[in-house]
């Protein structure tokens, strides 16, 4: 019998996975995609993230990522360039997410693909968990890294009102930094990936996320600055159509109340959702993951490690939330602001970063 079941082969649920086989205790991991899939998502990897990753045996040069060495800043002709406090990197979700899966199998843990998890329900002993094929599995412990989509059963605590998008362009240009690019409804990132490409992504008010075929979403992002309009008027959109999820809760983070389960723990994006202009959501959902391994590991109750984890996130994730709200209620201003006090952009950048 399998000590853990993982619901999510994301970065959260495979570290967790990865961790828990390198422990020595039996785990199952359950994967929806049969084959290794892009995700929405930023794609930035920070220092941390990437220390993270090479205590988990990923080498981040051999996958092909690319060094980000700035940050850029732009609104209408206003423009504001800051030295990013640490190194960085950008690499697509799908290579790095196969790189954890195949780790974390060459550990021990079985990995079943191309199952999703219809619901979970709490039986005498454990978790009882329902696949779309009629399959069901059984365990004790049951981690919950489904990233941004829910399990029936086991809801977040609120559905946010955003929608997140992410189209592969190549550029005409070689791009080295990552840009904020606020724009109507939200803002855009735009940063270097592998094998020449660039990834924007973008997170934007419900109402305002129906764009359409990727030149539309172009056009979006375009008419929000000067340096915008620049970068994108000759890009080429490597998809059809952008990959898109929508109820996205920007600073939900969980807590757990009453009666909390303590054989349930919840991990990257089930336990909080960073605002994405942060690029901080991959190391969380590494670091969840690890000490969630470490948390089952040690018979940790559920419970305890999520409030261990609430007590390390929450700086960052208020830091996250006000850089937001102030990009969304005053974009000239932020920027101004970021070009003026280079220093203080760099420190509130720092704070919104886990601590090492």
């Amino acid at each position: 019998m399998t000590a853990a079941l993982v619901l999510g082969g994301g970065p959260a649920g495979a570290a967790a996975a990865l961790c828990l086989a390198r422990a020595g205790l039996p785990v199952t991991l359950v994967e929806r995609e049969a084959a290794p899939r892009e995700k929405v998502c930023g794609e930035f990897l920070g220092a941390n993230a990437a220390r993270r990753l090479r205590t988990l045996g990923i080498d981040l040069s051999a996958l092909g990522a690319v060094p980000i060495g700035g940050a850029r800043l732009a609104v209408g002709a206003r423009m504001a360039a800051i030295g990013l406090p640490f190194a960085a990197w950008g690499l697509p979700r799908a290579k790095l997410d196969e790189a954890l899966l195949t780790a974390a199998r060459d550990a021990g843990a079985c990995i079943l693909r191309g199952h999703a998890a219809r619901r979970a329900e709490r039986v005498v002993g454990g978790w009882r968990v329902h696949l779309s094929d009629s399959v069901v599995l059984t365990a004790p412990v049951l981690v919950l890294a489904t990233g941004k989509h829910e399990l029936r059963g086991q809801p977040r605590a609120w559905r946010g009102h955003h929608v997140g998008l992410k189209l592969p362009l190549r550029l005409s240009g070689p791009l080295a930094e990552v840009l904020l690019l606020p724009l109507r409804g939200g803002y855009a990132g735009l940063q270097p990936s592998a094998d020449g490409r660039a990834n924007l992504c973008l997170a934007l008010r419900a109402a305002d996320g129906r764009v359409g075929e990727p030149y539309n979403l172009l056009a979006k992002v375009a008419a929000g600055s000067d340096l915008a309009a620049a970068l994108l008027a000759d890009a080429v959109p490597l998809w059809k159509r952008p990959l898109a999820v929508g109820g996205l809760p920007y600073g939900f983070l969980h807590r757990d109340v009453g009666r909390a389960d303590p054989a349930l723990f919840r991990v990257g994006d089930q336990f909080a959702v960073i605002p994405s202009l942060a690029g901080e959501g991959m190391d969380m959902a590494l670091a969840s993951g690890i000490a969630a391994a470490a948390a089952i590991s040690a018979a940790v109750p559920a419970p305890d490690f999520h409030a261990d984890l609430a007590r390390a996130w929450r700086r960052p994730m208020r830091w996250a939330g006000l850089a937001a709200g102030l990009l969304h209620r005053a974009p000239n201003g932020f920027v101004w602001a970021a070009g003026l006090l280079p220093g203080s952009a760099r420190s509130m950048v720092a704070r919104m970063r886990l601590q090492a």
